[in-house]
């Protein structure tokens, strides 16, 4: 399994955390009969509660100082049907401010090509229309259809249309920007949009946010609704909200997180809900995409039983690292870096302003050098801060600073707190050095852009939106089930070969699953074949170890490929038995391969 990593710096904004099991901020949801919920909530206001939200069906307030418990004991009605947790929702993103000039023409992002969305065009008539749950769409970006565009305001976070934070405009970006020859363009170019705005002036917002805004994309006619946002704790209210929504026709989305590891984020964790995870513009899994297992055990003890279901997991992957996608007006940094006449690529570091001069190879800049008086210094990474690096250019009559990263990629990187320089100063990439040591001239800007850079599964989420839009509007006799089906049916598979828990199905494709749907029309989607290799596993305890009997037939190479939870394990030879062994304990997945191939068995699971 490849890893894709970030090089240099980067700015972290708003990374998901997984939140303790504890109420947040004492806030509990009250489930009850609307007929009944008036009394319910004079009792909640008598009882010292704040009540938050009068939803459909439940209500949600705070109790100060009082855990679930006490508030249990408190509210003994019998209209209530359930009392349980209100868990925190934010924002999931890493941001990683990037150069581009889409303010002069437009720019097609990569997760565009690498989903296929550009082979396929969208029905603007037929209807479709995507619910962004986040922090609110900025008005001020004139890549939108705005008169396609409405939204919900609320007390509590303020006007739809006013940004809490660039996360929505960047998301709604990805799904609906126009096809008008500026800026980016969408997945679904002019999509029909409703946005909620949940977060609040600190960035998050809770579950029965969620599942009050649930309610007002679906009364607002939206076929799919798109989340880039999750947090720890599941419960009954947020999770009946969104599987209502799916039972009626449509099509949930939420991002899986951006910790790097398997813990399983709420609401994407839901079966109601399409978990994404992210990919990078090479194929490669995202480092910060969560993968947690699709095991799910019920029962205690010797009773306790172990089943795979792929709607707790990631179901397919898409583009979002490095995504670029809309902001609020002058909310991005950009740059830009010419050098003899030619556009290289660059990332804003400090100081906005221009360049322009010759050239000047300062090494490593490691000292003062006069001969860089009045040119554009080019500098080596290593051995001392870019901080210092440029300011010894600029000490040497300096007028701009280029950076040129020592490993693969991009060099992102900031001049640090204690930024005494002036000069702009760019970073470039390892690959480019070459070049821009051979040009003579070269031109820098620093400046504000509608456009920019981010990363996360909160923007691999919004592309599979914006896919799933795209699709169904040319196939608008289908269901939001049917559409998730497609998408995995047709994902190109990444990683280990079959599903696996990094990417699930794949890296979605909008033209297969468009193709997939004229032929095999909607209803029950057909997965496609496994394979021809039939796999057994028997587990068992010997000599104070547990062991695992697999043995198969149907292979068809010398040797097969034997996966373990979803990861290859090892290869072995294709004689039919092969026996595994560990003294750890839990749920082990096992499926056989022919070498190098997908052909590849059923998964069978064996537990501990």
């Amino acid at each position: 399994m490849k890893v894709s990593k970030f090089t240099g710096s980067v700015v972290a904004i708003a990374i998901s955390t997984v939140l303790s099991a504890q109420a947040a901020d004492d806030r509990y949801i009250i489930q009850v009969d609307n007929s009944k919920k008036g009394i319910v909530k004079a009792l909640a206001k008598q009882l010292g509660g704040d009540v938050k939200i009068d939803g459909n069906g439940f209500l949600a307030a705070s109790f100060a100082g009082k855990d679930l418990e006490s508030v249990k004991g408190l509210l003994n009605n019998p209209h209530i049907k359930v009392i349980e947790e209100d868990h925190r929702r934010i924002p999931l993103s890493v941001y990683n401010d990037d150069a581009g000039n889409p303010m002069t023409g437009q720019v097609t992002p990569y997760a565009v090509y690498q989903s296929q969305a550009n082979q396929v065009n969208f029905n603007a008539s037929a209807g479709m229309k995507v619910c962004v749950i986040d922090s609110g769409l900025d008005r001020s970006n004139p890549d939108f259809e705005w008169n396609s565009i409405t939204g919900d305001n609320d007390s509590g976070t303020g006007n739809w249309d006013e940004n809490g934070g660039p996360h929505g405009t960047h998301v709604a970006g990805t799904i609906g920007a126009a096809n008008n020859n500026v800026g980016v363009v969408g997945m679904a170019p002019g999509v029909d949009m409703h946005i909620v705005k949940v977060f609040n002036a600190d960035g998050w917002g809770y579950s029965s946010d969620l599942a009050y805004a649930a309610d007002k994309c679906s009364n607002a006619g939206a076929n799919i609704i798109s989340m880039s946002l999750g947090g720890g704790g599941a419960n009954s209210t947020e999770e009946n909200a969104f599987k209502s929504f799916t039972e009626s026709g449509g099509l949930v989305v939420a991002a899986a997180g951006n910790d790097g590891n398997n813990v399983r984020s709420y609401p994407a964790g839901y079966s109601s809900v399409m978990m994404i995870g992210a990919n990078d513009a090479d194929n490669n899994i995202a480092d910060f995409s969560q993968f947690p297992s699709c095991s799910v055990t019920t029962g205690r003890g010797k009773k306790a039983t172990t089943t795979t279901d792929e709607t707790v997991c990631v179901e397919v992957t898409a583009g979002g690292v490095d995504t670029l996608s809309t902001y609020p007006a002058d909310g991005a940094t950009s740059s830009a870096l010419t050098a003899d006449g030619s556009f290289f690529a660059s990332s804003s570091m400090e100081n906005s302003g221009s360049a322009s001069g010759n050239t000047y190879f300062m090494g490593t800049a490691e000292s003062i050098d006069s001969s860089a008086n009045g040119k554009v210094c080019v500098i080596d990474r290593g051995n001392i801060s870019f901080h210092d690096k440029v300011q010894n250019c600029e000490n040497s009559g300096g007028v701009g600073a280029v950076i040129i990263n020592n490993e693969a990629g991009m060099l992102y990187g900031t001049l640090g707190d204690t930024n005494a320089t002036t000069i702009p100063a760019v970073g470039g990439a390892f690959e480019d050095r070459t070049a821009l040591l051979a040009a003579t001239s070269m031109d820098i800007t620093i400046g504000t852009s509608d456009y920019g850079f981010m990363s996360g599964t909160s923007m691999a989420t919004p592309a599979v939106s914006g896919v799933a839009a795209l699709v169904w509007s040319n196939h608008n006799n289908c269901t939001g089930t049917d559409i998730r089906n497609a998408l995995k049916a047709t994902a190109e598979d990444a990683g280990a070969a079959g599903n696996d828990v990094y990417f699930g199905a794949g890296i979605v494709k909008a033209a297969a699953a468009d193709a997939y749907l004229t032929a095999n029309g909607c209803g029950d989607v057909v997965e496609p074949p496994v394979g021809d290799i039939a796999l057994s596993a028997n587990g068992y305890r010997s000599k104070g170890k547990n062991k695992v009997d697999l043995s198969w037939s149907g292979a068809s190479t010398a040797d097969v490929d034997i996966y373990r939870n979803g990861s290859f394990y090892r290869s072995t030879a294709n004689d039919g038995a092969y026996t595994d062994s560990f003294r750890t304990y839990g749920s082990y997945t096992y499926n056989v391969c022919d070498a190098g191939s997908t052909n590849c068995s059923e998964n069978v699971t064996v537990t501990f």
